[in-house]
C-alpha cells in the first residue's frame, strides 16, 4: 500500500487563515516524512475564489528542503500553460531541493479560463502537454539545443531528472502514457490494462497488473466522529461545490457523482468523507488491501489546522502501528 499525505491549500473565507494554513501544510510534510509516509501530493489549479494552490513547483521545493526521505509529486501540473523554457529550469531547481525525490504528474488541465488567463488555447492542451514532456527530456540532457528558433540551454541539469508521469483517465491517454512518459496516474485505476498492455507492445519493463488506486477522499480519525464530522462537513461541501462548478464551466455541465447538488448526508453516505474511531480506521485500512492508495487530506477545505493535527496524532499513534504491521 502506498501512504501519502495530500495538499490543495484551499482557504475559503470561512475556513483558516492562508498563512496558518501553509505554515501548517510544510508542518504536517514533516511529521508524514518522520512516520514513514510514501509520499506529498499536491495539486495545481488558477484563479480560484479559495486560493487553491496555483504554483506547486515551490511548494514542492519548500517541502523538499523541509524533508529527507517521502516522494514530494505534483499531481497533477498543467504543463499546457507553462513556458517549457521555464518548466524546466524551475523543476530542475525543485528536483535539487528535494534531493532527488521529485515526482511529476503532467496533466492536460481542463478549465478554460486558467488557459485563456495564460494565453492558451484549451483545443492545444494534448499538444501542449505532449510537447512539454519531449521538451523536458531534451532540456535536461544537458546539450544546447534549437527550439522554435531559439538556443535553448539549461542549467543546472537535475540529476537524476525527475520521473515524469502522465495523468488522466481516457484510453488514448493510458496508450499515451505508454509512449512518451515514466508512468501512467489514473485516479481510480482506468484504462490500467491499456497502458500496461502498450507498454508490453513497446517492449518496455512490466508495469505491473495493478494501479494502486486510490482509497477514500478524505479521511479524519476522532474519537468524537460524529462531532467532528459537523465542524469537517462544510468543508468536504465546499470542495465538492467547487469541482462541479469548474466542471460545468468547461464540459457545460456539472460532473461527478454531486453534480446534481450537494446533500450532506449523501455526501458522508457516500463512503468517499471517512471520519472514523481510530479501531474502525485500522479495519477500513487494511481492508483496502495492498494494492491501493490510502490519502489523508487534513486541511480539506481549509479545515482549521488545529482540528487536523488532533486527526493526525491520533492517526499516528492509534492507527498507524497496527497499519504498518499489516503492510511490513
Amino acid at each position: 500500500m502506498e501512504f501519502v499525505i495530500s495538499f490543495d491549500m484551499r482557504a475559503p473565507a470561512f475556513g483558516a487563515d492562508t498563512q496558518q494554513l501553509y505554515d501548517a501544510a510544510l508542518d504536517m510534510c514533516v511529521w508524514a516524512d518522520d512516520i514513514g509516509f510514501d509520499a506529498v501530493g499536491l495539486g495545481e489549479h488558477h484563479a480560484a475564489d479559495d486560493g487553491y494552490l496555483p504554483s506547486p513547483i515551490p511548494m514542492a521545493s519548500a517541502i523538499g528542503a523541509r524533508t529527507q526521505r517521502i516522494t514530494v509529486r505534483p499531481n497533477i501540473l498543467q504543463a499546457p500553460i507553462y513556458d517549457p523554457v521555464k518548466l524546466a529550469e524551475d523543476l530542475s531547481v525543485a528536483q535539487y531541493l528535494c534531493q532527488g525525490r521529485l515526482e511529476v504528474v503532467i496533466g492536460a488541465g481542463y478549465r478554460p479560463y486558467e488557459f485563456q488567463m495564460f494565453g492558451k488555447r484549451r483545443e492545444d492542451r494534448k499538444d501542449l502537454y505532449v510537447n512539454a514532456f519531449k521538451f523536458l527530456r531534451q532540456a535536461w540532457s544537458g546539450e544546447t539545443f534549437d527550439y522554435e528558433g531559439r538556443s535553448i540551454t539549461i542549467t543546472p541539469v537535475p540529476n537524476p531528472a525527475p520521473r515524469l508521469l502522465l495523468g488522466g483517465t481516457h484510453p488514448a491517454v493510458a496508450k499515451r502514457a505508454a509512449h512518451i512518459a515514466d508512468g501512467f496516474y489514473p485516479p481510480a485505476g482506468e484504462n490500467w490494462d491499456i497502458y500496461r498492455n502498450t507498454c508490453l507492445e513497446l517492449g518496455k519493463p512490466d508495469p505491473g497488473e495493478k494501479f494502486k488506486a486510490l482509497g477514500p477522499i478524505y479521511t479524519h480519525v476522532s474519537n468524537d466522529p460524529e462531532a467532528d464530522w459537523q465542524k469537517i462537513m462544510p468543508h468536504a461541501q465546499h470542495v465538492v461545490e467547487s469541482y462541479a462548478e469548474w466542471t460545468k464551466e468547461a464540459y457545460g455541465k456539472a460532473a461527478g457523482p454531486f453534480a446534481g447538488g450537494v446533500n450532506v448526508n449523501d455526501l458522508r453516505a457516500s463512503g468517499a468523507y471517512q471520519i472514523l474511531n481510530p479501531k474502525d480506521a485500522v479495519t477500513m485500512i487494511n481492508n483496502l488491501g495492498r494494492d491501493r492508495t490510502f490519502i489523508l487530506c487534513p486541511l480539506l477545505g481549509g479545515l482549521d489546522p488545529a482540528l487536523a493535527w488532533q486527526g493526525l496524532k491520533l492517526f499516528e499513534t492509534e492507527v498507524w502501528p497496527y497499519v504498518k504491521a499489516m503492510q511490513d
